[in-house]
Order: C-alpha cells, then structure tokens, then sequence
C-alpha cells in the first residue's frame, strides 16, 4: 500500500502541474507520513544528499558554462564552423551541428548549448531560407553532445549515484565510477553523434534543397579558403581550450574533477573579461544569478532524490523490479533492451537530474549482473535521459528551441524522425558494443574500464 501511495501521490502532483523536485518531496512525505516514519528522517536524507563535497563541481561547470555562454564565446565557434562547412549543401545547417557539439563541450548543458546556438543561428537560417522546423531540430538535437562532454555536471551526479555499485564482471572487481573515466567514455559516442546528425542534416537540407528562399534561389555560399578557416580556428580555440584543460587535468592527476571545474571558473573568468574583455558587469551578474539559479534547481533535485532512494530502498522496490525483469528474461540482450526502453519512456516525463538519480540505484546493480559496467551504463543512462530533452511533454531543450524559432512542438517533431534515429544508434552502440564507451578512457588511463 504504502507504495500505491508514494506513486499516485507522485503522478497526481506531476498531473497537477507541480514541478518534478516538489512532486517527489511531497510524494515522498505522504508516504513517510502513511508509514509513521519520523519527517526528521526524510529531512536528514535530504540534508544528505546535497552534502557531499564533490558536488561543489556542479556550480563550478554551470558558471563556467554559463561565462562562455555570456561572454562570447559561442560567436567564435561558429564563426570557425561556418567557414568549414557553410559552403556544403545545408551548410548553415551541417555549420549549426558542429558549433553546437563544440560549444556543448564548453558549456556541458544541452540547455546552455540550445540557448546559445538556438539564439544565433536559428534567426540566421530562416532569413538565409531554411524552414523553422528544420532550424529547430538541427540545433535541439545536435546540443544534446553537452551531456557527455566532460564539462557536463549530470556526469557528477551520476557518478555520485552509482557510487554504491559493487560487483564482478570478467574478474574485475567494480566498486563506484571514476569520474575521469566518464569524462572520457562520452568523447566517441559524442563524436558519432556528431556524424549521424551532420548525415541527418544534409539528407534534409538536400531533400527540401534548402537554402531555399521566397524567390526560388538555392545559392550556396563559396568556401572562404583554407586560410579563413585556419583564422577562425584560432580565434575559436581559447574557448575549446577549456574542455583540454579539464580532461589534462584529471587525467595527469593535477587536480580532482572538482578542482578542474573551479580551474574552468577560472580560465573561464581570465578569457572572457581580461582576454576578449566581452564580459560586462551585467553580463557577469546574469551569468552569477543563472548559475545560482540552475545549482539550486539541481540541488534540490539531488536532496528529494536522495530521499526517493531511501523510500525505494525501505520499501525493497529495486529487489522486486530486479525479480521482474529476470522473471521476464535472463538473456544479456534482451534485458539491456528492456532496461533501455524503460528509461527511454521514463526520460519523457522526468528532468535529466531526477532521472539519473532515481534510476541509477535500480537498473545499475542489474547491469552489472549482465557484464555492463558503471562506465558503460552511465552512457546509457545519459544517451536515454538526453532523449528526454528533446521528446514532449518535458523536453526541455525542444521547448527552448521552439521559443527562438517561434512555432508550435508538434510542428518540430514532425520532421524531427532523422535526428531520433540518430540518437537511438548511438544507444544502441553504448549498450551492445562496450568498447564504443570504453575503449578510449582505457587506453587514455592504462587501466581496465568497464
């Protein structure tokens, strides 16, 4: 009973409107309050929650991404995208997928990533010809790299989730997630993602023959040289800088992922206001109250979620979602299938951070008993909660993306199909091919990384 109340509880304030962290807190407290547990207990495990010192990385990644996102940083790789594929057909298109994996790499946020480029390159390509629709998708999709970027804040949440897993896989004996190898597990899958979306890209630029203006024309622009590219490489790459000086950092062991992301504040500050000197005081504040804002959401999230995880835990939820799923199957395969189309269909109704947190501690200790490993599943787990951001009602990233290019989410998703199956490849890959997450942090760090 006490589970129907904490989960009519949780859809019927989720029905009602009510933000995703205040729906799992109250559902959580009626269902403290149905069992006669003490509300001091439910307090403590949120208190908990936030109070982990590895956390401080979150708002280091948020207001560094959130500097460069201020501060001009965005203008510069596009500048350097365009003049390297904007003479292609689609070109501002196939320009838009590069400039959004590259600044999603600085930022580490889809949301920063879609605001950024949505911002300049959306009214750009419906004035050069290309349809709403299509300039939407190109830029939610593409943006969605900057949650396995290394500069990426769910990768600490996630790490801090799966700190718990312990198994056996090949003989290796798993205990928690490095951090740095996460950050270097996501740099394949984001690479292919990148590929699929400039192959999405350009089947729909040259199907509708965009740029295609009122009058008729599909002129194309001429590529500026070898040399203008080499020029706009080098403007832009004082703000990629910021994503080799995070991984250089953990992986020397010259800092901890924390310290690399305050390196980042840093870097971030010294760029923006004393080397290009394009951040203003109000700049600057708007970057501190969107950091502090977003942190806050975040932490929040992490608190009730901790929470959540102790009533799942009270109420032995993931021991009897474990004896369903292995009552169904005991096929590798066929289980990782199920656990992905579950958080497939979970990713639509729930906020990235609510979803890794609440998910982790289920399905992750049943992966590793099908030979997945923290690293390998925390790349599913991402790729099915990006997903998320960009498939309604939630979808995040899609609404934003919406807002800039002024139409409706059903007028979006009706071409959004390519960019979709671009995703769904990638997760595929992740899940069935190990070495397509694992292999690069493995060879980086000269360790085995599962």
């Amino acid at each position: 009973m006490a589970l129907t109340v904490l989960s009519l509880s949780f859809v019927l304030f989720l029905l009602l409107g009510m933000p995703v962290a205040f729906a799992i807190g109250l559902s959580c407290l009626a269902t403290f309050a149905y069992e006669g547990l003490p509300f001091e207990t439910a307090i403590q495990m949120m208190v908990s929650g936030m109070n982990v010192f590895s956390f401080l990385a979150i708002p280091f990644f948020i207001f560094s991404g959130e500097l460069m996102l201020h501060g001009g940083i965005a203008d510069k790789i596009v500048a350097f995208a365009r003049s390297l594929v904007g003479h292609w057909k689609g070109g501002l298109g196939l320009a838009n997928v590069v400039a959004s994996t590259l600044f999603g790499g600085v930022s580490g946020s889809p949301v920063a990533d879609a605001s950024a480029m949505g911002g300049v390159m959306i009214p750009i390509m419906k004035r050069e010809g290309y349809s709403a629709a299509y300039a939407v998708n190109v830029t939610t999709h593409a943006s969605l790299s900057g949650a396995l970027m290394p500069t990426s804040h769910n990768m600490i949440i996630y790490a801090f989730a799966a700190q718990a897993a312990v198994g056996t896989i090949d003989g290796h004996i798993i205990k928690g997630v490095s951090i740095g190898d996460l950050m270097f597990a996501g740099l394949i899958p984001v690479f292919w993602i990148m590929v699929c979306m400039l192959v999405a890209a350009y089947w729909q630029a040259a199907k509708h023959g965009y740029p295609k203006r009122t009058d008729g024309s599909t002129m194309l622009e001429r590529f500026p040289g070898w040399g203008m590219v080499g020029k706009t490489f080098l403007a832009a790459i004082p703000g990629l800088m910021v994503i080799v000086i995070i991984l250089v950092c953990v992986m020397q062991g010259v800092a901890t992922a924390t310290e690399a992301a305050a390196i980042a504040v840093t870097y971030s500050l010294l760029l923006t206001v004393v080397a290009y000197r394009t951040m203003t005081r109000e700049k600057l504040f708007k970057s501190l109250a969107k950091a502090s804002k977003t942190t806050g959401v975040i932490l929040l999230l992490i608190g009730v979620s901790n929470m959540l995880r102790y009533q799942m835990a009270y109420l032995e939820i993931p021991d009897a979602i474990e004896t369903v799923l292995l009552a169904a199957t005991t096929s590798p395969w066929l289980m990782l299938l199920y656990i992905n189309i579950i958080q497939i269909f979970l990713g639509i109704f729930l906020d990235m951070a609510a979803h890794i947190l609440i998910t982790t501690p289920l399905f992750l200790p049943l992966a590793i008993q099908m030979g997945v490993g923290p690293v390998q599943f925390g790349m599913m787990l991402l790729l099915n909660c990006a997903l998320g951001l960009v498939h309604p009602p939630v979808g995040t990233v899609q609404f934003i993306g919406c807002a800039i290019g002024k139409i409706s989410i059903g007028e979006a998703t009706k071409t959004a199909w390519p960019y979709y199956l671009a995703i769904f490849i990638a997760i595929t890959l992740v899940t069935y091919v190990p070495a397509f997450s694992t292999w690069l942090p493995t060879m980086l760090t000269g360790h085995k990384v599962l």
